[in-house]
């Protein structure tokens, strides 16, 4: 087995040693013996810095990034091809993308692997116009890319929506270089996520040989599209399916609320003997919190404890959310407790948790935990605290939190916390100061739950004066919003102002006005 330290080895065997030990992924041996061979006196080579540099970028050594580059430099190698492409991945690696096009800019002869990976550089850190903006400037050079050229372009203008550019790079692939498969897959995920769903099936339908790649892109494609239908259809037509296929499918159905037909095609998914990994568990978990469906969930939780899946941050979450939803509140803090890594959204979660099922004092005693605990919360965390003082009637304890939002935290708060301090100041009676808490915010379709809120609390208190103040202020914006005529007419009724009642559903009863069915579920069977 190969040691940390090189113990005299000549160069040449220092890079063996250097190169096994990078493909292990053991870069911080590599570091040692490149340590070693420098204390020695030997002087690094393009075999050495192309390892050592990635083991720089791994590691975030800032400081030995900088002395490798003046050592390559010193020796001369910088000019190698592989050696500045090195360095240019180092560097983006350390978050420095500007001092990687500078060794780019720097290079007195730009190998195409050069081109490569600056193009690559930029897209890592999502910088895809310059990604773009450089391979136009590779094809006004006259640099002739090849087929790894193509596939990285391609990415770069499907994060761009770059589409002119993708579409040259289509056409300039057709003539020379034939059908590809890698890059004709980046072009079909271009023009899916682009929104270009008959450019993308007109290419699916002509490539001469697909994988299980281009089945996944376009059914997830169909689905980023709202067409469910078409992408179960494809998904059916594809003879072998793989897990991240039947996962996109699972995915797809959950996004649009198909809770049903998710959990079915993880049925039959099992009968396909497809084991689930932890991404599908999340899926399915998420399915179980939308359904209520509590049995169903304590299953999965039991395979991924059976499949030895490491409670992290992102399947805690998504357990403590299940567990939640379906109002087994001990079961989500036991599981909590147990995560390892609770970051923001693992806090967030389980005081929203706490809040919804109407334990605003453990929600509250959380959220000083958290802050305790040095975990900055975000917005999501504040409506949970403030749903929270809403569920216990803790006014000035809302107050607080709402203000501390600004103040402490520099979180501009949204709507939703407009309207859980609204929906807190209302229930206690406090109309006047909720009705100047929201006397600056735009009607918009997207603020109705704030004026709902507000009109509800009018209903309960029977301030007919200010409901109608407010609906004439909504019904100037749009006067064809049901739920604002109902709660007006409930306001009504509740005064015993039949005769406006009736006004009221009159209004209601416009064809033109459209109103929001309900629905409720309940877990049987399973």
């Amino acid at each position: 087995m190969a040691t940390a330290r090189s113990h005299g080895m000549p160069l040449w065997e220092c890079n063996l040693l250097i190169r096994t030990l990078a493909r292990r992924g053991s870069f911080a041996r590599v570091m040692a013996v490149y340590y070693d061979l420098r204390a020695r006196g030997l002087v690094a080579d393009s075999f050495t810095y192309p390892f050592v540099l990635r083991a720089v970028g791994v590691l975030k050594l800032s400081v030995e990034g900088r002395k490798a580059h003046a050592a390559a430099v010193k020796t001369g190698f910088r000019w190698d091809a592989y050696t500045g492409s090195s360095l240019m991945e180092m560097y983006t690696m350390l978050g420095r993308v500007d001092v990687a096009r500078k060794v780019f800019d720097e290079m007195p002869r730009r190998a195409l692997v050069l081109w490569n990976m600056m193009i690559r550089c930029y897209i890592r850190c999502e910088r895809y116009s310059a990604a773009v903006a450089l391979a136009e400037h590779m094809e006004r050079s006259g640099v002739t890319p090849d087929r790894a050229t193509l596939v990285t372009a391609v990415t770069a203008c499907s994060r761009a929506s770059d589409l002119s550019l993708g579409r040259r790079i289509h056409v300039y692939m057709d003539v020379v270089f034939g059908f590809n498969l890698p890059a004709a897959n980046a072009l079909l995920d271009m023009y899916m996520k682009n929104d270009c769903l008959e450019e993308a099936v007109s290419l699916f339908e002509h490539m001469p040989v697909r994988n299980i790649v281009s089945w996944t892109i376009l059914v997830s494609g169909y689905a980023l599209a709202g067409q469910l239908d078409k992408a179960r259809v494809l998904f059916n037509q594809c003879k072998e399916k793989d897990l991240i296929l039947w996962t996109a499918m699972i995915n797809a159905c959950v996004q649009h609320g198909s809770f049903d037909e998710a959990l079915t095609l993880f049925r039959d998914m099992q009968m396909q003997r497809v084991e689930p990994d932890r991404f599908t568990v999340v899926t399915l978990l998420t399915c179980c919190a939308n359904l209520g469906a509590l049995d169903q969930g304590r299953w999965i939780h039991q395979y991924a404890e059976e499949r030895k899946m490491k409670i992290d941050a992102v399947l805690g979450t998504a357990l403590i959310d299940m567990y939640a939803k379906c109002g087994h509140v001990e079961k989500s803090l036991e599981v909590f407790w147990q995560m390892q890594g609770r970051d923001a959204t693992a806090w967030t979660a389980i005081i929203c948790g706490l809040a919804t099922n109407g334990q605003a004092g453990r929600a509250l005693e959380l959220f000083e935990d958290m802050q305790r605990s040095k975990v900055k919360p975000d917005r999501i965390t504040f409506i949970g605290v403030l749903s929270a003082c809403c569920h216990g009637g803790l006014v000035d304890e809302g107050r607080k939190q709402f203000h501390a939002m600004k103040e402490v935290y520099q979180l501009e708060p949204r709507l939703e916390h407009y309207s859980c301090l609204v929906n807190l100041l209302g229930r206690a009676g406090l109309l006047d100061e909720a009705e100047r808490l929201i006397s600056d915010v735009p009607i918009e379709k997207d603020a109705m739950p704030l004026f709902g809120a507000l009109l509800t609390a009018c209903k309960v208190h029977g301030n007919v004066e200010m409901s109608e103040r407010l609906t004439k202020r909504i019904c100037e914006q749009d006067s064809q919003i049901t739920d604002v005529n109902l709660l007006m007419s409930n306001v009504y009724a509740t005064a015993s102002r039949w005769e406006d009642v009736l006004r009221v559903r009159g209004k209601m009863a416009h064809p033109a006005v459209k109103k929001t069915p309900g629905c409720s579920l309940i877990e049987v069977g399973y």
